[in-house]
């Protein structure tokens, strides 16, 4: 059985509270040393669920079930990473709204990174070594994202940009006994 949360609404003056009814709770997280629960709200869809600090809420039994489990499900070495995610995708399967469908788009491009995305490259901004390999931070023309790329990959797939970042970094060293031999050489030719 559900329990009332109190809950100021932005519709009721600043003295009265509303009272909404909690009908279970899903998770479990603490953020700065706050612990919070999400909320699924009786009479509202999951779009609509919450976290909600833990002395705000009046429902000790949703709580202790919620912990039961919660306790279970640590002991068989599931993470409470895992749970928010599986109802998530439950949720944007079971309700097929175009806002769950955006993310999902967002989420499978945020996936495809380096050359893999069809953009042409613009410029190197850096390098880096990771994990034993040349990496370049690849700038990509009509876009606002830079992505790391293997070295190899860059060098094969556009050289001349290569070419150029190697060139902004290469500085030229003049030894003054180098430049007296060469005027000595001009001058008795």
């Amino acid at each position: 059985m559900g329990k009332k949360v109190k809950r100021k609404s932005d519709d009721v003056s600043s003295d009265e509270e509303e009272e909404y009814v909690v009908e279970r709770v899903l998770d479990r997280r603490v953020v700065r040393g706050r612990v919070e629960f999400l909320l699924k709200w009786k009479g509202f869809s999951e779009s609509d669920n919450t976290w909600e600090p833990e002395k705000n809420l009046d429902c000790p039994e949703l709580i202790g079930e919620f912990l039961k489990t919660y306790n279970k499900d640590k002991e068989n070495g599931a993470s409470s990473k895992e749970k928010p995610e599986t109802v998530k995708r439950r949720s944007s399967i079971v309700n097929g709204n175009e806002e769950s469908k955006a993310k999902r788009k967002k989420e499978e491009e945020d996936s495809v990174r380096g050359f893999d995305r069809g953009l042409e490259p613009e410029k190197i901004i850096g390098a880096t070594d990771s994990c034993g390999e040349l990496m370049f931070l690849m700038k990509w023309k009509d876009s606002d994202e830079a992505d790391l790329v293997l070295a190899k990959e860059a060098n094969v797939k556009c050289p001349q940009i290569v070419i150029a970042f190697y060139e902004e970094r290469l500085t030229w060293h003049a030894y003054p006994a180098e430049d007296e031999d060469r005027r000595e050489e001009t001058e008795s030719s």
